[in-house]
């Protein structure tokens, strides 16, 4: 596979598999002199980590982060970065039973279309534990943008599960912390976690929608035609494991609105910046942010490793049955909030040393 980097100047390649020894990332473009070490990257992936509570995998990954390069005394050089992370709770032998069969939903069947050869131990490279990677790479690029860019604050949360979605006229940042579903509605958690335990017990899973909020992004962030904000923040959110579909602001919402409900009314502010009547827009218009809040929400299909037997055929073609057994996500939607947090903070550092690069100052002035 040549296909492991993302990004244009903030480059990061991620490598691993799911079962083997390590997995990890290497990113290159990393400004120098950021301050950073492996206890402010260990902070976001402990919040991606497995077995942090009974609705999350009961794999037991420490997720312990070591840099190998690009550091020093505390400071990013400029250099090349490379970030580790080992795997020490493999239980490879779980997978032996389906090595000749194809999971039903996964990525099994077109690897082994595509290459000849599968890593069935978790499904390799098409694993969810390869997002590990990217948390560590986007703890980097948020330790930049917090000197860059100092008043963009990223934030992920769960907006839906299954069927049930938040109250929007609930909404609390306050909750997103305080419950294992990272959701901004408390009265939502609790009946998500009712529905998703008893969904867990019968060896079933859900899928979930993911939303991350880019609060303080700069005006001027993206570029027509191909460069556009939202193509790449886009891209970042469906390369994620399981993901399967990506909306910027109103999203696929925007089909049932007219041009007058859609169109996000402008007025003067007091210090010269435009001020917007809402933000259907989802903070990005033309490919290039208006300085309003990116909004950036993307749907994760459930786990495809579930304990219900499916029908499936093997390597040989041959018709069969198949029950997965292991350690698995009854709703992968709660750990791929911090990995959305990580690709936005990732394209947003890009973007901004993008801007930097061939612009520098916004050009353009109102009033």
């Amino acid at each position: 596979m040549s296909f492991n980097t993302f990004g244009h100047l903030f480059r990061v390649t991620t490598w691993g598999e799911s079962h083997g020894p390590a997995l990890g990332a290497t990113v290159d473009g990393c400004p120098p002199g950021i301050a950073v070490d492996e206890s402010m990257l260990q902070h976001w992936l402990d919040r991606r980590k497995p077995g942090t509570s009974k609705y999350t995998t009961q794999r037991r990954e420490p997720d312990q982060v070591r840099i190998l390069s690009g550091v020093f005394e505390g400071q990013t050089t400029g250099t090349s970065i490379q970030l580790m992370i080992e795997n020490t709770d493999q239980r490879s032998k779980d997978y032996s039973e389906i090595a000749e069969k194809f999971r039903p939903g996964h990525a099994d069947i077109t690897y082994w279309q595509k290459y000849g050869i599968r890593d069935y131990r978790g499904g390799g490279r098409s694993s969810a534990r390869e997002t590990a990677a990217r948390v560590a790479a986007g703890g980097l690029a948020r330790a930049a943008l917090a000197e860059m860019v100092p008043d963009l604050r990223i934030t992920g949360y769960m907006v839906q599960m299954g069927q049930h979605k938040i109250d929007r006229a609930r909404f609390d940042w306050d909750q997103i912390d305080q419950n294992p579903f990272w959701v901004p509605d408390a009265e939502a958690a609790e009946v998500w976690a009712t529905y998703l335990d008893g969904l867990r017990k019968s060896g079933n899973s859900v899928g979930a929608v993911v939303e991350v909020t880019a609060s303080g992004v700069p005006a001027g962030l993206g570029a027509p035609i191909y460069g556009k904000l939202d193509t790449d923040l886009a891209a970042a959110a469906m390369s994620i494991n399981a993901v399967k579909g990506v909306e910027i602001g109103e999203g696929m919402a925007a089909a049932e609105l007219t041009g007058e409900d859609n169109a996000d009314e402008i007025f003067p502010g007091n210090d010269g910046q435009p001020v917007y009547s809402s933000n259907h827009a989802g903070g990005i218009l033309g490919g290039i942010s208006t300085g309003q809040d990116v909004v950036l929400r993307f749907a994760v299909k459930p786990t495809s490793s579930i304990l219900k037997t499916r029908q499936t055929i093997t390597k040989s073609g041959a018709a069969t049955e198949i029950i997965t057994k292991g350690r698995h996500d009854p709703c992968v939607g709660i750990r791929a909030v911090p990995v959305g947090e990580a690709m936005v903070a990732c394209v947003l550092l890009d973007h901004v040393l993008l801007h930097r690069g061939q612009i520098g100052e916004n050009r353009g002035r109102i009033g």
